[in-house]
């Protein structure tokens, strides 16, 4: 196999949760542009439709699809409409996301249910509805999409996010699970953990802490909107065929500082 076939999706199903904006975009993106029908779903269907209009333009097929991932109902929606469209799931890439910012001793349990509830139940039951069609295959590739901030810590002064990061770090763990558990039936499960990318989840933090981010972050920069892809396409192709259970970090440097 060549490198450009090692790194080919022709042919290849893919789903992007929360593919309406942001990062979901960015990799959905990469795929189309890489040869994959992609199946782009959120609870704002409309930016899914805007994004799958421009996808189409590359030569691929699309489906944009309302989907709320804390909602078992939703997902089984959009899973057995790919089924139906493409014939097969191939790749997902679990990236919806929420976030609450407050000190954790003051931190509302119920906000704090709604970041797990999407973070982490929506992450396992789509996981759980998509790993389904892929034992059966005997194929396919689960990429979810976690964060630096779930490696550790974060400082308060900047980021007060206890339930984002205990979320993330939930994901890291069910990756690494999943993996484990679906690795002997052919299904390979990773995880990417990006720094700081501007989205709309993380502009206000981006904008407060400026000068804090680059101070830390070696490569004195942002993510932007081509870093993902990459790392996206590598998981998602045959040449991560032998990669399972692992987490990488695209963050320009900044978990590297001790």
């Amino acid at each position: 196999m060549t490198v450009l076939e090692l790194f080919s999706l022709k042919g290849k199903t893919a789903i992007v949760t929360g593919g309406g904006r942001g990062l979901g975009a960015q990799i959905a993106q990469g795929f189309a542009e890489a040869g994959a029908n992609v199946v782009l779903c959120s609870r704002k269907v409309e930016a899914c439709e805007e994004v799958a209009a421009g996808l189409e333009k590359l030569g691929v097929q699309t489906l944009a699809l309302a989907c709320d991932v804390t909602k078992p109902e939703d997902i089984a929606n959009v899973v057995a409409q790919t089924i139906t469209t493409f014939g097969r799931i191939d790749i997902l890439v679990n990236n919806s996301g929420a976030s609450w910012g407050t000190p954790a001793i003051d931190m509302p349990y119920e906000a704090w249910q709604k970041v797990f509830d999407v973070n982490v139940n929506g992450t396992f039951l789509f996981s759980q509805a998509v790993g389904k069609i892929m034992l059966e295959q005997k194929g396919g590739k689960i990429i979810n999409i976690a964060s630096i901030a779930g490696l550790g810590g974060t400082l308060p002064a900047f980021m007060d996010t206890i339930a984002y990061n205990a979320s993330k770090g939930a994901v890291i763990t069910l990756t690494k699970d999943l993996a484990v558990k679906w690795g002997p039936h052919g299904v390979n499960v990773n995880a990417i953990a990006p720094g700081f990318f501007p989205t709309k989840m993380s502009n206000v933090l981006i904008e407060r802490g400026q000068d804090y981010l680059m101070g830390v972050t070696p490569l004195k920069r942002l993510g932007s909107e081509n870093d993902l892809k990459g790392v996206a396409l590598f998981l998602a192709a045959p040449a991560s065929d032998y990669v399972t259970g692992d987490v990488i970090i695209v963050d320009g440097g900044m978990s590297s500082i001790i």
